[in-house]
């Protein structure tokens, strides 16, 4: 399911920004993918209550920026390994994302502040997880075996 909603970030931004032109406008491509994610995240098929836009933001950002979300992918997967929290993972992830983007496309504008909307918009989805997690009540995803099996 992931896969898919990877590629849903991407395909407009990768088949459709051709409208930007070569001289034209720049925030097109990134309008197209942030247009995916916000779909995503609010989609009208089911009461504007969809997913919390992390894996449609990595195809957005893997067809914009792509070395940004080859460092974000490490991030996640170090951040599970230690925790054990998807949720936690997705989020620490995802706010490396503007700093590598700042960092590796600073003449990127558009890009840098759609890193930042998202994020903020991503972190708003996960209210709930946050809630649970300051709580001790989120569950985790086993990524080592118990000491006693």
């Amino acid at each position: 399911m992931a896969l898919i909603d990877i590629v849903k970030g991407a395909i407009p931004v990768l088949f459709f920004s051709g409208w930007a032109g070569a001289d034209g406008w720049p925030w097109i491509p990134v309008a197209l993918g942030g247009a995916a994610v916000l779909g995503h995240m609010f989609s009208p098929y089911v009461s504007f209550k969809g997913g919390k836009g992390v894996a449609t933001a990595a195809g957005m950002f893997l067809a914009l920026a792509p070395l940004a979300v080859l460092i974000a992918i490490p991030v996640w997967g170090i951040c599970l390994w230690l925790t054990g929290y998807v949720s936690l993972s997705s989020i620490i992830a995802v706010l490396s994302v503007p700093v590598t983007v700042a960092l590796l496309q600073p003449d990127s504008p558009y890009l840098i502040w759609a890193s930042v909307a998202l994020v903020a918009l991503i972190i708003i989805a996960h209210r709930r997880n946050i809630g649970r997690l300051l709580a001790g009540t989120e569950n985790r995803f086993r990524t080592r075996r118990s000491a006693s099996g």
